[in-house]
């Protein structure tokens, strides 16, 4: 699997230890910011163009809170980024929401807690199912 990932001068730190992280457990990365991004909108809109253009399989943005890149990549229609804290949520947004991304906050989680994180999303598929009536809806959303 392809990871696409980027990040702003926050949360570059930690991207470059995930993306150590992710290349040690095997899994292809696309660093969309081999320098910080000047924005998070200019990082999270990297990883959202290369997940929707199936460049990647899943993307995963960093800046200070993640709130702000899951917000940006949010505008792009077609994508889903939820901004995780917590392992349950990371992997039940991928399972119930289908997220091709999630973002994360440097300033709130450390190395350890994003590497749980990221564990969770990649472990788990979208369920499709009774849920894609939500990802209809909002893909009817403007």
């Amino acid at each position: 699997m392809k990871i696409a990932v980027a990040a702003d001068k926050a949360g570059f730190d930690l991207k470059e230890t995930i993306k150590a992280y992710l290349e040690n457990k095997g899994y292809e990365v696309l660093d969309l910011t081999q320098t910080p991004a000047e924005d998070f909108v200019d990082s999270s809109a990297a990883v959202a163009k290369a997940v929707l253009d199936h460049t990647a399989q899943r993307g995963i943005m960093f800046d200070e809170y993640g709130l702000g890149s899951a917000m940006a990549s949010n505008k792009i229609h077609g994508m889903v980024t939820a901004n995780v804290t917590e392992e349950n949520t990371a992997r039940m947004t991928t399972l119930h929401n289908g997220a091709k991304a999630i973002a994360i906050g440097a300033g709130i989680v450390g190395p350890k807690l994003a590497e749980a994180l990221v564990d969770a999303y990649l472990s788990v598929e979208y369920a499709g199912g009774r849920h894609q009536i939500r990802l209809d809806m909002l893909e009817k959303l403007y």
